[in-house]
């Protein structure tokens, strides 16, 4: 997006030292501060978050522990948000992640009997995407998406057999990307982020009874731009999305039996980690994680998108970090390898006012010396996290952050030839199908109700 920019490159061991003020201290079980709550943001955003990512996102050849070329780095997943982390090629293609009719997909079970993900004898998921295995809350999301797929079949018992595939991946498709922009996107960024990005238009055409005015969305891309297709732009992926690091919780609750669960502990206490059948008992209840009408459930809120990320993922295992056990160190640094240029240069270039660009005075607390090194120029990945922090309180991203991830995602979702915003501008849900409950309205929540997924 900004490759006229300079690279900001950062000597290791500054990286490596910023990385440890990154850290929230380790709590006791049951324990977490809640002042480091975000009141916004419901905690299965974070996670959603993590589904979206996976969904635009695939790079498994570039490599940390060397220089990466931008231009160079090939994205062998679609960036787009159609779903292909659920879909894959289609039946056709990918036939073992489907049910035997070649439009229902999948759904497993684990040995309690609870619905899981489809495995293999190796416990290992049968999905589009193996990631979205890697923590048992997106593999309960991912499971959310496949039996909505299968709700959405069903109730297009009608439609001739040889379109019914195609016709469910459709509404699927574009009921996920009107949640991501209208649910998602707006707690992220904000609504006026959306309002200026999404701008209200309309042009008269002639007909055969004079004149007719249409109304439609105008996309207004000031910065994420491309010619014949759109790409993946680094300092989305690099730095910008990867806001979702410092929202995630120490410790989850599941259900009512199941909770105080961290993400990672040392075996053999329970955790949160992936790539393994669902543990019986630890069915997710949704209302735990998102704000659903009618129920009288307390929701986890995601932790406040700011500077700090959850102890945990500072000392992740071996078999997860292969090499560098802290993830901040490990965002820093995968920056700095692909010459991302510093958070101020591109808030500059992006024409940010002066007084909404971070200065030396806005790093405290971090000691003297790394306000030194980084006051002027600092990571981008560090930029996004602390000017949300002391613009947003920390609720919310803030004006580099925002632009970059509203504008990419809506911008991808735009240049798919197939999504709604491409094929149909002014469609919305309708109350009644799919789960919608009013014209227009459409959340992650009203998906997961219709999907039937444990709700309390």
């Amino acid at each position: 997006m900004f490759r006229n920019l300079p690279p900001f490159l950062p000597a290791d061991p500054a990286l490596r030292k910023l990385a440890k003020q990154m850290v929230e201290p380790e709590p006791k079980p049951g324990t977490e501060d809640k002042s480091g709550d975000n009141p916004d943001i419901p905690a299965g955003f974070t996670y959603f978050g993590q589904f979206v990512d996976h969904d635009l996102t695939f790079d498994p050849i570039s490599q940390l522990q060397r220089d990466n070329d931008p231009d160079a780095l090939t994205d062998f997943r679609t960036p787009r948000l159609d779903l292909d982390s659920v879909y894959s090629r289609g039946p056709d293609d990918v036939p073992f992640i489907y049910d035997r009719d070649g439009v229902h997909l999948l759904i497993g079970r684990n040995a309690g009997g609870d619905d899981d993900l489809p495995r293999n004898s190796n416990g290992r998921a049968l999905l589009g995407d193996s990631r979205n295995d890697e923590n048992l809350i997106v593999s309960q999301l991912a499971l959310g998406f496949l039996k909505y797929h299968n709700r959405v079949v069903d109730a297009l018992a009608k439609t001739p057999a040889e379109e019914r595939f195609d016709e469910a991946r459709r509404i699927v498709r574009w009921h996920f990307q009107w949640a991501v922009i209208h649910d998602f996107l707006v707690r992220l960024v904000g609504e006026d982020v959306i309002r200026d990005v999404l701008q209200p238009d309309a042009f008269t055409v002639p007909t055969d009874r004079g004149k007719k005015i249409v109304k439609t969305v105008k996309v207004v891309l000031k910065f994420f731009r491309w010619g014949r297709r759109p790409f993946m732009p680094v300092e989305f992926s690099v730095a910008a999305y990867r806001f979702g690091h410092s929202m995630v919780r120490g410790e989850y609750e599941l259900n009512a039996e199941v909770q105080d669960v961290p993400i990672f502990a040392k075996p053999p206490e329970p955790d949160l980690r992936g790539f393994r059948e669902l543990p019986e008992g630890h069915v997710i209840q949704w209302a735990r994680f998102f704000e659903f009408s009618g129920v009288d459930v307390e929701v986890q809120p995601s932790r406040r998108i700011d500077a700090k990320l959850a102890f945990g993922l500072s000392v992740l295992p071996e078999n997860v970090a292969k090499g560098i056990s802290s993830l901040a160190e490990r965002d820093l640094k995968r920056g700095k390898a692909l010459g991302l240029p510093s958070g101020q240069r591109v808030a500059r270039a992006m024409g940010v006012p002066e007084d909404l660009i971070l200065r030396a005075d806005d790093l405290k607390p971090l000691p003297p010396d790394l306000i030194k090194e980084f006051g002027q120029d600092t990571p981008l990945f560090f930029y996004v996290l602390k000017e949300a922090e002391v613009f947003s309180h920390g609720r919310k991203l803030g004006p580099v952050g925002g632009r970059i991830v509203g504008e990419v995602i809506i911008g991808l979702i735009r240049g798919d030839p197939s999504s709604f915003m491409s094929v149909q501008p002014m469609w919305q849900p309708k109350a009644g199908e799919f789960g919608a409950s009013r014209d227009g309205e459409f959340s992650v929540a009203d998906l997961l109700r219709f999907a039937k997924v444990r709700i309390t």
